[in-house]
């Protein structure tokens, strides 16, 4: 494989699951780390990345009100949309972080009447422009990494609460693992969210679906709803609508 095509597909997956690490690429594209290594600073120098220890970041993840740098903001947009009809007035909704999220609470209607937590520094800022929603945000330390709380406390405040909703975005979702992730950190506060939620919707763009991440957060039979921008009819969700409500 060429430099070029190396780089593109570390670019794309970087985009998708927001981080990679060293290690699995060099696994997936055969090659050592020090390729790897390589290819992570040409391309953080470049400014196309976020050279963290390990790996890498996504800008769009780290940045996301910067015009231009959310992956599939489009597709995004239409989950969001999607996502919003799982909402009543008067629930309790738990959100987490990502950017699906941030355009999550950009469609929040304005006449909408709920409370919502959220792990989010960046979520909240957009709720609060609602007029009639109430936002608490979780309190804990802040990854630099993924823009979310994390930590000992946050878990603590997420078991004293029972809340009707829970929408979470993800890094991986398929039929045997569930949902997956890369990060310890975010597999802990995930789980604690979902402990504390009577329904879970999960929005992911359709190009994350049947992959697997390291480390898994829950398995797909504690999925409520699963929100994506494909019709539900379209094929590649047929296996998913057998154990899950798809929209």
């Amino acid at each position: 494989m060429l430099k070029e095509e190396r780089q593109a597909y570390i670019i794309h997956q970087i985009n998708l699951h927001n981080k990679v690490l060293s290690s699995d690429l060099s696994v997936q594209l055969n090659v050592s780390e020090d390729t790897i290594r390589r290819d992570l600073n040409e391309l953080a120098e470049n400014g196309q990345v976020l050279k963290v220890y390990g790996g890498a970041l996504s800008k769009s993840f780290q940045f996301p009100f910067q015009e231009g740098n959310v992956y599939a903001k489009e597709s995004k947009k239409e989950i969001a949309h999607k996502a919003i009809g799982l909402i009543q007035s008067g629930m309790t909704v738990l959100v987490g972080g990502g950017t699906t999220m941030i355009e999550l609470a950009r469609s929040v209607p304005n006449d909408l009447q709920c409370t919502f937590f959220t792990i989010s520094p960046l979520v909240a800022l957009e709720l609060a422009e609602k007029d009639n929603i109430d936002v608490i945000l979780i309190g804990g330390k802040l990854s630099r990494n993924t823009n979310i709380v994390t930590g000992a406390q946050v878990i603590n405040e997420l078991s004293d609460l029972r809340v009707d909703l829970c929408l979470l975005g993800t890094n991986s979702l398929s039929l045997d693992e569930g949902i997956t992730d890369s990060d310890w950190e975010v597999v802990q506060i995930k789980r604690a969210m979902i402990k504390c939620s009577k329904n879970l919707a999960i929005l992911s763009i359709a190009e994350k679906l049947n992959s697997n991440q390291k480390m898994r957060v829950a398995p797909l039979r504690d999925v409520t709803y699963l929100v994506t921008d494909l019709d539900p009819k379209h094929p590649k969700l047929r296996e998913f609508a057998h154990q899950i409500e798809v929209r």
